[in-house]
């Protein structure tokens, strides 16, 4: 499944490349890519894991900066 979600709080674009980083690294996420330009995240999982992936997504957003927020 692939679904895009807004990204709030985002900074820069190292810091994107930073969340996408550590997104991609997450066990079954297929692709992530986060755009600074346009807030959005990009997410490919499999349609069985995609609802516990967004849930590591969220808690990996608050690890790295508390302030940011994933809009669904």
């Amino acid at each position: 499944m692939k679904k895009s979600f807004k990204v709030k709080g985002i900074d820069c674009a190292n810091c994107a490349a930073k969340l996408e980083k550590a997104i991609n690294k997450l066990p079954d996420v297929e692709v992530a890519v986060v755009s600074f330009a346009t807030e959005k995240l990009l997410l490919e999982a499999a349609d069985d894991k995609f609802d516990a992936v967004v849930g590591q997504v969220e808690q990996t957003m608050k690890d790295l900066e508390p302030d940011w927020e994933l809009v669904k």
